[in-house]
């Protein structure tokens, strides 16, 4: 699918659990969004100043050399937690507001995280913003659609804006079969019945993308949007 169809605002903040893979989520669509010939330039800013291990920073090289503006807080990519959040940030949203760029920002996951946001939320909330909200059901704490909505109203709570779409993310990494993605559909589709959130696309790694779609041909009602996505995020370990 073309990202670009998904996006509802030149603003798109992408926020969810610990390990549900939005990090990752907010690379692909930069990357993609950076390849459209008559598209916007685009902008990422790395908010998660909670999470020492999956970092957008980390591939401030690869995004850059794709045309990518990554924005991220003055201590990140060194051995230092002290957040630090750079002007750039507010300009980043600004920028979005008057059509001149499309930018993505990765929210801190979970309430706590959700706060370092919370400083803009009068600028963003003037914007037509996009907040999606990352849904994995293979992450603890969020493998029931009831505690992954519990946590949704926590992280609005803080961060004083409100989610507008779901993305499903069900993955196990390297493990992920296509089966993985397809059963926690119905996980996903809970969430937007008890948020009363759209549910905007689901993904799938590209190495079991095409059995994905072979095993939605047909379905009734209508499968969702499938995603391609590869997996740029890895843990120190792997």
């Amino acid at each position: 699918m073309d990202i670009a169809k998904s996006l509802t605002s030149n603003l798109v903040l992408i926020t969810g659990h610990y390990g549900c893979g939005k990090t990752n989520l907010s690379i692909n669509m930069a990357l993609d969004l950076a390849r459209r010939v008559d598209g916007l330039p685009v902008t990422v800013v790395d908010l998660d100043i909670v999470n020492p291990y999956f970092r957008i920073s980390d591939s401030t090289r690869m995004l850059e050399e794709a045309g990518v503006t990554v924005v991220a807080p003055n201590f990140a990519g060194t051995t230092l937690d002290t957040p630090s959040l750079p002007p750039a940030i507010l300009n980043a949203v600004e920028t979005a507001a008057a059509g001149k760029t499309i930018s993505i920002i990765d929210v801190g996951g979970d309430p706590e995280g959700a706060m370092a946001i919370a400083r803009f939320t009068r600028a963003i909330s003037a914007v037509d913003y996009q907040l999606v909200y990352i849904v994995n059901q293979k992450r603890l704490q969020t493998t029931h659609a009831q505690e992954a909505t519990e946590l949704l109203a926590e992280i609005e709570t803080n961060s004083g804006l409100r989610a507008t779409h779901i993305v499903g993310n069900t993955h196990l990494k390297g493990e992920t079969t296509a089966q993985h993605v397809v059963d926690a559909i119905p996980f996903t589709q809970g969430v937007c019945e008890l948020t009363g959130l759209p549910l905007a696309f689901i993904t799938s790694p590209t190495v079991v993308y095409d059995e994905v779609l072979h095993l939605l041909e047909g379905s009734t009602p209508a499968a969702p949007p499938v995603y391609r996505v590869e997996t740029y995020v890895k843990t120190p370990w792997d």
